[in-house]
């Protein structure tokens, strides 16, 4: 497969026979594949589409590429998906931020709730929020995406709950369900495919959301779901839902 790379954008503009140095992590990663001039690349800035590329020149630590054509694919679902989490525990964060990129996520709001084993704040929050997207921009590579999911600051549930994004009502994963996660999400996607309708869930760290979150959110519109008769940890809850969406977009999509 042809090596494929993101490249931020930084707002020069990209055009055919433009050549651009690759930045630190992409000319690394060149470096390591052993690329050669006149290799083949793949390049994306995140905004939409792909480049076909090619190497323009190797140095000891400074790469740079030739765009040649851009290539107007689009792989993502078709409605914007928003999860907003109780971090599990390190590891489990990691591969739940890769696996959510894969399957298609929007935007991931890592939550400190009152159960989190996982307690961030200041500096160390703002280093593991570049550290996951970091893990997202990877999972972007390898999956195909062309646009990027933010990973957002970290914020306390009690913080989260006051905030705009808690205006636009999801479904939250629930012990207590009053739908099961597909019935609801068919409701909410009659008609979504092609537009820009969101989906947004809310999702407990270990142990779950205790009574009080979970009725602050009821309270502000989010509808209790389940996910069927058994309990899955809290980083296969939120992936299952995201499955979930994309299975539905695409029968929707036909």
């Amino acid at each position: 497969m042809t090596p494929r790379l993101f490249v931020r954008h930084t707002g020069d503009a990209w055009a055919p026979e433009h050549a651009l140095d690759l930045p630190e992590g992409a000319a690394r990663h060149a470096q390591v594949l052993r690329l050669q001039p006149g290799d083949a690349l793949t390049l994306f800035d995140g905004r939409g589409g792909e480049w076909a590329a090619e190497v323009l020149s190797m140095g000891r630590k400074e790469v740079s590429a030739r765009l040649l054509q851009h290539l107007d694919v689009d792989r993502e679902l078709g409605v914007r998906v928003t999860v907003a989490l109780g971090m599990p525990t390190n590891d489990r964060m990691d591969a739940l931020v890769e696996k959510a990129t894969e399957l298609g996520v929007h935007a991931i709001q890592p939550l400190v709730c009152a159960r989190s084993v996982l307690r961030l704040d200041g500096e160390r929050a703002g280093k593991k929020v570049a550290h996951w997207q970091s893990v997202v921009e990877s999972a972007c590579e390898q999956s195909g995406r062309t646009r990027v999911p933010e990973v957002r600051p970290v914020l306390s549930f009690k913080q989260w709950v006051s905030t705009a994004a808690v205006a636009e009502p999801g479904a939250v994963l629930s012990f207590a369900p009053q739908h099961h996660v597909h019935d609801w999400l068919q409701d909410h996607l009659e008609g979504a495919a092609g537009s820009s309708s969101p989906v947004s869930f809310l999702s407990g760290p270990e142990g779950g959301l205790t009574d009080e979150e979970e009725a602050q959110a009821k309270a502000a519109g989010w509808v209790p779901v389940g996910l069927g008769p058994r309990v899955l940890r809290a980083d296969t809850a939120p992936l299952m839902a995201l499955s979930l969406v994309g299975g539905l977009m695409r029968h929707a999509q036909g």
